[in-house]
């Protein structure tokens, strides 16, 4: 037996509407279409039984059954066709997760994203950031913080010497941010080895002063545009976030815009040798040219439009404006919103949750894996024999 995919251009053949939206899903990654070639016309029965269990749509064609499949649930579905012991069917199995894998190299690291999110932690030691600005300035107070991350399951630490919020931020010298960020990369490095290190930073100098002490991001919400800043990334091995910055340009058509700004960093990223796989992607939610909140909505339900990219999309949400202008809730109460929006964006591609409260998110991260892998059998219940 063995299993292969149907692809975009089998289903490009078709001029059907359901051809074209299963199209749109295999392309967002959201979606497999495969077909389960059979053996023998006697094991459809069996092999019915056990992709019913996905509970997905399937047809039979002579010796094929032909079903799409949830990319979560293709490690369930590969787990039981382990036990049917057909090598060819494993190993074309495995040669389609193989194809579908989302990979980010990131310095030390190399995350597998393909379904699972990273819990990215915010560090901000600045005294203007807008949500935690001033907190964490006093090495102490720094210290404990970052244990907390780590122990609450961050995978990802980013240091923030200067506020990027849109408003009411002091711009400070290359020099002083460096020397804000030194102490907490240090300590990551020396107490919490196994957490990457991100910084956020657009100014070349602080990033070269970054690389030397061992990041692992680098994190830019000018998106990389500036020719030093790429030159430095180029000859490092860091994972890039590249972020769609709008300032006060204009759009007809928002979605069109940042799907071709992706486009365009990535040719020039990739353009001076550097590795696709680094790179990770952010819409830049919260720095829209119209701050009426709509175009930070528009992002959060269009997320999906960038999968196509192959790339990690961040999700950088967290206690932002979005929840005041719609239930004018402060900062401090803006959680349960950020949750539900990171949730929905989750569901849809996104891949790097950037937050400050690092629990909850894990909780949200562990539930999902869960929920989407909640195919239960009973413990009892037999393999189809095929």
């Amino acid at each position: 037996m063995k299993l292969t995919e149907i692809t975009l251009e089998d289903l490009q053949q078709s001029q059907s509407l359901a051809a074209a939206f299963l199209a749109r899903k295999i392309q967002s990654d959201q979606y497999l279409a495969l077909n389960w070639h059979l053996d023998r016309p006697e094991q459809w029965p069996a092999v019915k039984q056990m992709v019913s269990r996905l509970d997905v749509p399937l047809v039979q064609h002579d010796q094929d059954c032909q079903f799409c499949l949830p990319m979560p649930a293709l490690a369930v579905l590969r787990k039981w066709m382990s036990q049917l012991a057909d090598p060819e069917l494993t190993t074309s199995a495995a040669e389609i997760a193989h194809n579908h894998q989302l990979i980010w190299q990131a310095g030390r690291f190399s995350y597998d994203l393909t379904t699972k999110p990273l819990v990215y932690g915010i560090l901000n030691v600045t005294p203007d950031s807008f949500y935690d600005g001033g907190r964490y300035l006093d090495p102490a107070k720094m210290r404990s913080h970052i244990d907390a991350m780590v122990g609450a399951g961050a995978d990802i630490i980013e240091v923030g010497g200067q506020s990027t919020r849109r408003d009411r931020f002091e711009e400070v010298a290359p020099a002083e941010e460096i020397q804000r960020i030194a102490p907490a990369i240090r300590y990551i490095h020396q107490y919490h080895p196994e957490v990457a290190i991100a910084v956020d930073t657009y100014k070349a100098p602080v990033l070269k002063a970054a690389l030397r002490m061992g990041i692992d991001i680098a994190n830019d919400v000018h998106g990389f545009q500036d020719s030093e800043m790429r030159r430095l990334v180029a000859e490092s091995s860091v994972g890039l976030v590249t972020m769609y910055m709008a300032g006060n340009h204009d759009y007809d058509n928002l979605t069109a815009d940042i799907h071709h700004f992706f486009e365009q960093r990535i040719a020039e990223l990739t353009g001076m040798g550097i590795a696709r796989e680094r790179i990770a992607l952010d819409e830049g939610i919260g720095y829209a040219a119209h701050r009426d909140g709509y175009q930070d909505f528009a992002m959060m339900r269009g997320i999906d439009q960038f999968m196509d990219l192959h790339r990690p999309l961040m999700v950088a949400i967290s206690r932002k404006g979005f929840a005041k202008r719609l239930f004018n809730l402060d900062k401090k109460d803006r959680l349960p919103a950020t949750l539900v929006a990171e949730t929905y964006m989750a569901l849809a591609g996104g891949r790097i949750l950037r937050v400050h409260d690092i629990k909850e998110t894990v909780q949200l991260v562990q539930l999902l894996e869960h929920i989407q892998s909640g195919y239960w059998t009973r413990p009892t219940q037999p393999t189809p024999k095929i």
